[in-house]
């Protein structure tokens, strides 16, 4: 069988998860099964089926199930969102649909990979001012202390959502014309090597650009996906794990020093050391989410409570027991609902997209292409780590958002142009090694 064909017939199994999850909702809140879940799955089949239609005449040798996964993730998210909020699942199903036309529209503009190697600068510095949009007066909006959104007129977005893709072109190209430099250059030090000082300085640029993220926009998710996708691409580059310590130790120190200096990146990581004490429950970045996910997950159990069976608002009020449900702790959600039987699955698909992306990169032929799907597959593992860790109290919480699946335009839409680049590389690839 085909690559295609192969990706047409695994968009059926994702579109009768769809069915099934509203019907499961349906059932639930009204006990009558509706034959709406069944038009809901129709056309979310057909609309896959056109962005099939654009892969197979545009990339027909691209990777068979990179989108099939996506496309579980992204039905899994609207029926969680929907079963919380009708009104935003309509929403995100809008965007769901410009998220297809935007990957169809990147497929067909960025065929050949390479292309985006010319304007790497122009790359490079449009990410970083749309990562400083937020802070500007009139435009920029505040969320739990973070700086995280920009609003134009009735367009509001989270630039950092396609920073990140923009960082990650930037630093391919880098690297691909450094690695050499790097390894050949290199100061040892006894067992350790450390990059050469004349090379050092896109690692302190970087570096600084995260630090930047921490006390300039309070986005301390951002911080870490970043730096952490560089030093994914620094050891693939270099094969060098002495230059990711080094990283690693100049991101702890930076962190070290905030964390005890600025007000809002140490309430995060108070909250984070102890979030059931009540001072501070009520603070900017308190542990009131935390602890409130942590009760959540801890009440799904093995297998859950079932769909829509969660208490998301306190009865009788408008107060919510489980804030930002649909954003921030949807994870929380799907683990109290479905239990951890179902979170793993959710977990195991993303692995499944990470696992694809460096398969790729490892069957690229060129540098360039190598690196490009490796950061795409950090930075996106990355932004799963970051929210769920957060969500689970392995790391402070922080606002990202969980791909695909958490409510939100610019998340989606970003995701989706990730997901067009990875088959674009992809295509290239398998067809030199068919």
């Amino acid at each position: 069988m085909s690559a295609r064909n192969r990706e047409l017939l695994a968009l059926v199994p994702a579109s009768l998860l769809l069915t099934a999850g509203f019907a499961a909702v349906f059932v639930e809140r009204d006990d009558v099964l509706s034959d709406v879940s069944l038009t809901y799955g129709a056309i979310f089949l057909g609309l896959c089926l056109v962005a099939h239609l654009v892969i197979r005449f545009t990339l027909p040798d691209a990777d068979p199930y990179l989108f099939p996964l996506a496309a579980t993730l992204a039905c899994f998210g609207l029926v969680m969102i929907y079963r919380i909020d009708e009104t935003l699942a309509r929403e995100q199903a809008q965007w769901f649909v410009v998220g297809l036309v935007l990957f169809g529209a990147t497929i067909v503009a960025v065929r050949d990979i390479t292309v985006l190697e010319r304007y790497r600068y122009v790359i490079a510095t449009a990410s970083i001012i749309l990562l400083l949009l937020p802070r500007l007066p009139g435009i920029g909006q505040q969320v739990n202390g973070a700086y995280l959104g920009v609003k134009l007129g009735p367009i509001a977005f989270q630039p950092a959502e396609f920073a990140k893709i923009g960082i990650v072109v930037f630093l391919s190209s880098y690297l691909r014309d450094t690695r050499q430099l790097l390894v050949s250059a290199g100061r040892r030090i006894g067992p350790v090597v450390l990059p050469p000082l004349k090379h050092l300085g896109p690692m302190l640029v970087v570096w600084g650009l995260a630090m930047l993220l921490l006390v300039f926009i309070r986005d301390l998710g951002s911080s870490l996906m970043f730096f952490g996708a560089f030093l994914a691409l620094l050891y693939v580059a270099t094969n060098r794990l002495s230059f990711v310590l080094f990283g690693l130790g100049l991101f702890a120190a930076g962190g070290w020093f905030f964390a005890s200096t600025v007000g809002h990146v140490q309430n995060r990581i108070d909250a984070w050391r102890d979030p059931f004490d009540p001072e501070l429950y009520d603070r900017v970045g308190g542990s009131y989410q935390i602890a409130q996910s942590l009760f959540a997950q801890a009440d799904g159990g093995l297998f859950g409570q079932g769909f829509a069976q969660s208490i998301l608002q306190i009865p009788g009020t408008d107060s919510q027991l489980l804030p930002a449900a649909h954003t921030d702790l949807i994870y929380a959600v799907i683990v109290n609902e479905l239990g951890l039987v179902g979170a793993v699955g959710v977990l195991v698909v993303y692995l499944l997209i990470v696992e694809r992306a460096m398969k790729t990169s490892i069957i690229a032929s060129d540098s360039f292409s190598k690196l490009l799907a490796a950061g795409l597959g950090a930075v996106f593992a990355l932004q799963v780590f970051v929210i769920v860790g957060g969500v689970t109290k392995v790391i402070p919480l922080t606002g990202v958002t969980l791909p695909l699946i958490s409510y939100g335009g610019s998340s989606i839409l970003a995701n989706f142009v990730l997901l067009a680049l990875l088959l674009a590389v992809s295509d290239k690839a398998r067809r030199r090694t068919a």
